[in-house]
């Protein structure tokens, strides 16, 4: 796959904030906990370059979106032989249109780089049928904002609760709300608060992702964690417009 270039290269640090091919049990463990929430068609918004969107398959359709062109192309390129894929560009806080509603709109790390969270939702919600699902994998916790979220362009990290409060300011229902993966949350407090690391090291990612993701997600099979480097929340439209 060539380099990509544009917002998307410009964007300091997306590329480790999304995870990618080098993350390949992290990506399981994120679709494990999403795609339960899912309906037959999907929407993803700030989609990078579909490393998340590559694993959903057997869907009846799915829209994958970016605010880069260049990461569109891409995306294009790389789902050319997947008829029910089709790739868009879009931003965020700007209008879009779908020809057809979907059931479900999937953001992963894309709500805490806008200032009215709220709004936004309330615009992905105009995406989705009556009753249909946005689920949003955000940063967890103000404690462990640094100076790398500073570099992307967080406005914000996320509890449980303030994610709520975006939701239901947004008009929808919560529907799941709550902390995931402790051990990373740990790890990010050591390396990034309490170390100062403006990047996450790739190295080191690769130890986690090898290591620490399938204890993870072992422990958090059975047991609810307080505390989590991501909050996953669930928010519901309305049945009725």
């Amino acid at each position: 796959m060539q380099e990509h270039t544009g917002a998307f290269s410009n964007a300091t640090g997306r590329a480790l904030e999304q995870g990618g091919a080098g993350q390949p049990r992290y990506r399981r463990y994120q679709r494990e906990l999403i795609t339960p929430y899912c309906g037959r068609s999907v929407l993803e918004v700030g989609a990078g370059l579909g490393e998340f969107a590559a694993g959903l398959t057997g869907l009846d359709r799915l829209v994958v979106t970016d605010a880069d062109p260049d990461a569109v192309a891409l995306m294009a390129q790389r789902f050319a032989g997947r008829p029910e894929v089709e790739a868009q560009q879009f931003a965020l806080g700007n209008k879009f249109s779908l020809a057809e509603p979907v059931e479900t709109v999937i953001a992963i790390n894309v709500l805490e780089h806008l200032e009215d969270d709220a709004a936004a939702l309330a615009g992905l919600a105009e995406l989705v049928v009556p009753g249909g699902t946005i689920v949003l994998w955000v940063p967890g916790y103000q404690q462990l904002y640094g100076e790398f979220d500073r570099r992307v362009g967080h406005f914000r990290r996320y509890t449980p609760a303030t994610v709520s409060d975006a939701v239901r300011r947004a008009g929808l229902q919560v529907e799941v709300a709550k902390p995931v993966n402790l051990l990373g949350g740990i790890a990010w407090w050591a390396a990034v608060r309490r170390g100062g690391s403006t990047a996450p090291n790739p190295k080191l990612v690769a130890i986690y992702d090898r290591f620490v993701v399938p204890v993870t997600r072992a422990v958090e099979r059975r047991i609810p964690v307080p505390f989590g480097q991501t909050v996953l929340c669930v928010a519901r439209t309305p049945a009725a417009r």
